[in-house]
């Protein structure tokens, strides 16, 4: 086998690649070997008839599509290894010879990974965050804690308000005659929620339990439903049941209950603590990303196309992954937001560019200032992993086979890329309009 490559513009390329004839016949021999068995001739039991026979009947080509998908298979990989240069697309392949007894040629169209030259990456400006916990921030927080520890309390000794949680029987019909979905019993409804049309929770307000009354609304033009859209209709309604959410006292006790804390002002100090840890955070990947963002900027490269595409694929295939672990498939997905695979892969290209940008700029520093992940810091994040999923160190180092621990390795040492263009970086007053610029918020993806 022998290999040229052709280089083109934006980091394009075309391969030939050449396997011998031998290598043709083999794979033709293979074919017919795969094929035959679903293939009949007249006067041979099933598979049993020769290949000359086959060839003769359904003509000299009939074994080529199979026995071409097989070259290119034992082929293509040790194509692109022996050509020396980094592929990062999937091929378009041409085949430009295949007739048994002369080699077999073909050409594949592949994106070649970027140069990048690298522009100011030590000292790029960033925003300067202040982080600072206020009262409200901590009452918020409390609030919440309350809200995860509220109780349902009966109420029978008055009508609905607003906020409460009912329990409702509901008939609908339009013109008298009921429509599908329109009626339910014991339906749980907070009063106020919007959970039903414009109108309807409204006239709810005021009646008591066991009370038997209509309510007139009108569906929307909008509404998902045709057969719906903009008829008046009348529901008959009848309240079952009211409840209120009771919100524990903000007090010692509360603190004892959802806390290890012994006193309400305790527990608020570490609430207070915590929130400034989150801020902190925030504001170092902040800093981080709008700092890589800035090496990005000046930065050159140019990426191929083709790249983007199957980076945008990948993606595309993570989400589809992500949706299948909740019980949708892509299909249903596409249907019911009215995207093709087309639309979806349009929008996210534009984050597929700033990923491969962010991961070979990341690259090209590490490479710069020579920044490899250290024991010291691969024992950090294993620890970090070993407390995540509550496994033993040793545990989960010797379920890591030798490929798994490099490339755990690469990614730190990615992840130190970033660390060290954030921690060279200079924090600067910035207007509020460039604070809000788009910057990514997630580690870029390898490529």
């Amino acid at each position: 086998m022998s290999v040229t490559v052709e280089k083109k513009e934006h980091n394009m390329a075309v391969l030939t690649v050449t396997a011998s004839a031998q290598e043709l016949t083999q794979a033709l021999n293979d074919a017919w070997k795969k094929d035959r068995k679903r293939i009949n001739i007249p006067g041979f039991r099933r598979g049993k008839a020769p290949r000359k026979m086959i060839e003769q009947m359904y003509g000299k080509g009939v074994f080529f599509e199979d026995a071409a998908n097989l070259v290119l298979q034992r082929t293509y990989d040790k194509a692109v290894e022996e050509s020396g240069e980094t592929v990062v697309s999937r091929p378009k392949i041409d085949i430009t010879q295949i007739e048994e007894g002369k080699p077999f040629i073909y050409t594949a169209e592949v994106a070649l990974k970027p140069a990048v030259t690298l522009g100011q990456y030590k000292g790029v400006e960033v925003a300067k965050t202040e982080i600072s916990v206020s009262d409200e921030e901590i009452q918020k927080e409390l609030d919440k804690e309350r809200e995860r520890n509220a109780r349902m309390v009966d109420v029978d000794d008055r009508p609905v308000q607003k906020d409460d949680h009912i329990k409702l029987d509901f008939d609908g019909s339009i013109d008298g005659v009921p429509f599908d979905g329109g009626k339910a019993e014991n339906y749980e409804l907070v009063v106020g929620s919007g959970s039903f049309i414009p109108g309807f929770e409204d006239q709810i307000v005021g009646k008591n339990i066991g009370e038997k009354f209509d309510v007139n609304v009108t569906f929307p033009e909008d509404y998902q439903a045709e057969n719906l859209k903009g008829k008046a209709a009348v529901f008959k309604c009848k309240v079952n049941s009211i409840q209120v959410k009771e919100l524990p006292a903000l007090d010692d006790d509360f603190a004892q209950d959802v806390s290890e804390f012994d006193t309400l002002e305790e527990y608020k100090k570490d609430v207070a603590q915590k929130i400034r840890e989150r801020k902190e955070n925030e504001a170092k990947a902040k800093k981080q990303n709008e700092a890589l963002a800035e090496a990005v900027n000046n930065a050159e490269m140019d990426i191929p196309e083709a790249m983007v595409e199957e980076q945008a694929t990948r993606m595309l295939d993570e989400f589809s992954q992500r949706i299948g672990q909740q019980g949708l498939s892509i299909d249903q997905y596409m249907q019911f937001t009215g995207m093709d695979r087309k639309k979806m892969m349009d929008q996210m290209k534009p984050e597929a560019l700033k990923r491969i940008q962010n991961s070979l700029v990341l690259e090209a520093v590490q490479k710069a200032e020579k920044i490899e992940c250290s024991d010291e810091r691969f024992d950090e994040e294993i620890d970090k992993l070993a407390k995540a999923y509550n496994m033993e160190k040793d545990k989960l180092t010797s379920l890591m086979g030798e490929e798994s621990v490099k490339t755990m390795k690469d990614e730190i040492a990615t992840q130190m890329a970033a660390e060290f263009i954030a921690d060279n970086a200079v924090e600067v007053e910035k207007p509020a309009e460039e604070e809000k610029k788009d910057i990514p918020q997630e580690q870029p993806a390898d490529v």
